[in-house]
């Protein structure tokens, strides 16, 4: 029995789904927050504006986030973001909110969401 056919059509589905968690990283914005919250600088921002990105995960929207960042050791400044929102948290998560967030040392301008301990 030749097994070269099996071989390749179980090659390309594996490739296929390393493409796949890539571009969902690139979409919803998750793969850029949690490196952003691995080494960020923990602070505190309010939520000014939200808005639906269109996209989801799981049946879990991607939020455009306006807010207004209070870093630890500065002035309050505006920064805008997208972040994974459990569905079941949407009306937690509405403007006036005060979220737990982490700020890029690099680019101060890039904030990630820090609302979840598992991610």
């Amino acid at each position: 029995m030749n097994t070269r056919p099996v071989r390749t059509t179980l090659l390309l589905i594996t490739l296929a789904c390393l493409a796949a968690c890539g571009t969902i990283d690139r979409m919803t914005g998750e793969g850029e927050a949690q490196r952003i919250r691995a080494g960020g600088i923990a602070a505190i921002a309010t939520v000014i504006d939200i808005w639906d990105t269109g996209m989801t995960l799981n049946d879990d929207p991607v939020v455009g986030f306006n807010l207004s960042v209070q870093p630890p050791d500065g002035e309050p400044y505006a920064a805008q973001t997208k972040g994974l929102v459990s569905r079941l948290h949407i009306p937690r998560i509405q403007p006036g909110a005060v979220l737990p967030v982490a700020i890029d040392p690099a680019d101060r301008s890039r904030v990630a969401l820090a609302i979840y301990e598992d991610r």
